[in-house]
């Protein structure tokens, strides 16, 4: 089989030096060419034709963010960011996701770095992936922030707003990995201001970044989004997620009010945030009703807890289905443990919420 043809993108010759080095390290990839700008990207892209593009974000003349939004217009290919690890990284990074980036490696250090060596089997790895993606599925999200009209719950809510919001008889949990950004875009949008439960949530995703993600996902949301932080009481209308390398989980204190709890507790199956400990969480809370969804990712992470919670009476377990999957690899795991109640397109989840929590 020929070797898949990767085209990296980077404004220092250094760094293109240096991952080319690093991607033709693996037989099964092989360097086409380079570009320094996006500019330069999108022209390399019409006559080289890669399977894959590395793309860096900060670059002169063109940069990362706008140079793959005219990928995705003109040219749909699978991209995977070089990400730094500055807040505004973040919020770049997440930015692109939503634009159509298949996902991100972090730069170890700033944008030249003697460290890239560390990230070169999450490189690879992602770049796998990258040449698997169907790219119909990965056409950006176009959402776009809640109406003036629309206001959210407040933080500072008064006391009887706070009593009212914490005072629920649903709860919904959602998991993902990789697409999992565009995927929580997808559905966060659309779920209305007076949605009656909280959602707690789990992406896979590192430290730094799941801040950046919950601040986004905020921004186009009717109801608020905040990263979760332990000890805080859960409250309907709100949508908590769990910070990259913390394990969350949901308990219920002496005074009847649920909570979050994050734990450093050892990675399950590799992952922190554990998408199963989540769910497992949320095997005691029998008098909830309790709607579960795990969307696009690699792996099986949560698909036991879902079916676990299936078994203890859990009301509805959403997986999402193959056709809107950027990978279809959790909700596949959950579906072959048939402890699913239904198979939906990424874009009907929101509706199917809507209906179970005001029924």
């Amino acid at each position: 089989m020929s070797p898949y043809n990767v085209l990296v993108v980077d404004d220092s010759i250094f760094m293109r030096k240096m991952i080319s080095d690093l991607i033709s390290e693996d037989p099964a990839f092989r360097v086409i060419d380079t570009a320094k700008n996006g500019k330069e990207a999108l022209e390399k892209i019409k006559t080289v034709r890669p399977d894959v593009v590395t793309m860096d974000v900060e670059m002169p003349i063109m940069n990362g963010l706008e140079a793959l939004q005219q990928i995705m217009k003109e040219n749909p290919t699978p991209v995977i960011m070089l990400s730094s690890l500055t807040q505004e990284g973040a919020a770049e990074t997440i930015r692109a996701l939503e634009l159509g980036a298949v996902d991100f490696v972090r730069k170890p250090s700033g944008s030249i770095s003697l460290d890239i060596y560390k990230v070169r089997d999450a490189l690879l790895d992602k770049l796998r992936l990258a040449v698997k993606t169907n790219m119909k599925k990965m056409s950006p999200n176009v959402v776009q922030a809640p109406p003036p009209s629309i206001i959210k719950p407040s933080v500072e809510a008064s006391p009887l707003t706070q009593e009212r919001s914490i005072r629920f008889n649903h709860l919904v949990a959602i998991g993902t990995s990789t697409g999992g950004p565009r995927a929580l875009h997808q559905v966060l949008s659309h779920i209305p201001a007076n949605f009656a439960a909280p959602i707690v949530v789990v992406q896979h995703m590192p430290p730094n970044f799941t801040k950046s993600l919950a601040q986004r996902l905020d921004s186009v949301s009717a109801i608020r989004v905040v990263e979760a932080e332990d000890g805080l009481p859960l409250q309907s209308g709100t949508a908590y997620i769990a910070p990259g390398g913390m394990h969350m989980v949901v308990v219920r204190d002496g005074t009847k009010a649920y909570r979050v709890r994050l734990t450093k507790d050892e990675p399950r199956s590799g992952h922190r945030p554990s998408v199963d400990m989540l769910f497992e969480s949320l095997l005691p809370l029998t008098e909830l009703q309790r709607h579960i969804v795990l969307m696009t990712g690699m792996g099986s992470d949560g698909a036991k807890g879902m079916a676990a919670l299936k078994r203890s009476g859990a009301v509805t377990t959403i997986a999402e289905s193959e056709e809107s999957c950027i990978v279809y690899g959790m909700p596949r795991a959950a579906v072959e443990l048939q402890c699913v109640t239904d198979i939906l397109p990424q874009h009907l989840v929101a509706q199917k919420l809507s209906l179970v929590v005001s029924s």
